[in-house]
């Protein structure tokens, strides 16, 4: 910099100051204050406006209805469900602005038929009863949340009647209850293990003498879910080390359990509803898996008798067996393997032929899960 160049513009400067005389500098300064001040108050206001207009948004957000969820199970509420009962009393769906209401039905058939007659939004129901149901109805119920990443079926076996592995059931009496969705793979199973149908005998029963009969003796084995028949047979006296719970996915059986299907014509009206549902459903799963003892005090206030320690190892067998499974530690809980899918939908179709072959796409929306980051459970 030119010292003698800065004196002059400083004197440059003072000369045309001084020229525009006293009066013209009191104008402009009394100007420039007033030009702060307006701009201050004009900011005032803006602030003023924002705020008034946040507290609106808060008190409408206040008051804006729940949406009303009527929600089915296809049987009596027990711990398998314990991420869905968490979800409603602790508040999870609430804060997602929904209002679910829970109904009991007998079996999935019925509890998709409400989905899909819009009786109910949504429900929990073996997947595998939703690939039948597709294939013998016109309809565009979708399971948008598998919540048992491997399905429970399973033949408990007494050892002491000589069944320690799936081979040793040939020639042996089954015991098979009314309705009981394990039917629709044991052909499928069967033949991927090489053992013939017909060197087994069935004897068909009533779910509710099932375990009776088996602790009895009067059938070898029986049909069933590993964490209901199994462990209430441990419940009823019949010893954990004679027991073998010879589980379909240990076999060769690529099912899905217990999924969530929802109403198709509710998705397309309220989609942010659904995420927020699945949103809430992924942190009571997570939930249940860090604190099943809370899981389980919250489930037995929804059953008209439970106990609470049958309870508590229904609970750990689930998630060890269905739901905290390798894929759903690798992909997150909530989504299926299409291609995993199509296999078991296949599977499916050994038991009665397909009159319309459903694919993994008309069983299964994955548009509605929170991002796979936000389902990873560990």
């Amino acid at each position: 910099m030119n010292p003698t160049r800065d004196r002059r513009h400083e004197t440059d400067i003072s000369g045309v100051a001084s020229t525009l005389g006293p009066g013209v500098m009191l104008m402009r300064a009394i100007q420039t204050k007033f030009a702060r001040c307006l701009l201050a108050s004009l900011i005032g206001l803006a602030c003023g406006l924002a705020y008034l207009g946040t507290v609106e948004a808060l008190a409408a957000d206040q008051n804006r209805q729940p949406i009303a969820i009527q929600f089915s199970f296809d049987r009596p509420v027990n711990a398998g469900v314990a991420p869905i009962i968490l979800a409603m009393t602790d508040g999870l769906f609430g804060s997602e602005g929904l209002a679910v209401a829970t109904n009991v039905v007998a079996g999935s058939p019925e509890a998709i038929s409400r989905v899909a007659s819009g009786d109910s939004e949504f429900a929990l129901v073996d997947l595998n009863a939703l690939i039948r149901f597709r294939d013998q109805h016109p309809s565009s119920v979708k399971a948008v949340f598998i919540l048992f990443n491997k399905a429970p079926y399973a033949i408990v076996a007494r050892k002491s009647r000589g069944i320690h592995a799936l081979s040793d059931i040939e020639g042996k009496t089954l015991g098979v209850a009314e309705g009981d969705l394990s039917l629709l793979l044991w052909p499928a199973l069967a033949h991927h293990n090489g053992i013939k149908l017909t060197s087994v005998k069935q004897r068909q029963m009533s779910p509710a003498v099932r375990e009776p009969m088996l602790s009895a003796g009067q059938v070898d084995a029986v049909t069933g879910f590993s964490y209901l028949s199994a462990v209430n047979l441990r419940d009823r006296g019949v010893p954990a080390d004679d027991l073998a719970v010879l589980r379909f996915a240990d076999y060769g059986c690529e099912a899905y359990g217990f999924a969530v299907i929802v109403n198709p014509a509710f998705a397309a009206r309220r989609p942010e509803a659904v995420r927020g549902f699945l949103r809430a459903l992924t942190a009571g799963t997570s939930l249940a898996i860090r604190e099943p003892a809370h899981a389980v005090d919250e489930v037995l206030d929804h059953m008209d008798d439970g106990s609470r320690d049958l309870e508590l190892e229904r609970l750990h067998t689930v998630i060890n067996d269905n739901i905290l499974t390798s894929e759903v530690k690798r992909n997150g809980i909530g989504a299926v393997d299409p291609e995993r899918l199509e296999r078991s939908i296949d599977q499916v179709g050994e038991d009665v032929k397909f009159s319309r072959r459903p694919s993994a796409s008309d069983i299964f929306d994955d548009s509605f899960l929170p991002p796979r980051g936000d389902r990873l459970i560990n």
